[in-house]
């Protein structure tokens, strides 16, 4: 009874998400997320950073990034 109830609440959010709102709200999801990334390299020591192989000036490229542009690979 459980799978069934979790499958049916999937099954309806999957097909919410490929209209118009569902759209917008991944829209969100990625820029939100986008930006929880750059704030996160942001407070990076200059030590990770370099474990990174990153510099702090290609932090501040990517900050300086649009809040909508995310690469390529994080979106679904």
């Amino acid at each position: 009874m459980f799978a069934s109830v979790h499958t049916s609440t999937f099954a309806i959010g999957r097909v919410q998400s490929r209209g118009t709102l569902g759209r917008m709200v991944d829209s969100l999801r990625q820029a939100y997320s986008a930006h929880r990334e750059r704030q996160a390299l942001l407070a990076l020591d200059d030590l990770r950073l370099l474990d990174l192989g990153l510099t702090r000036a290609d932090v501040a490229a990517e900050l300086s990034r649009s809040l909508w542009d995310a690469p390529r690979s994080w979106r679904a």
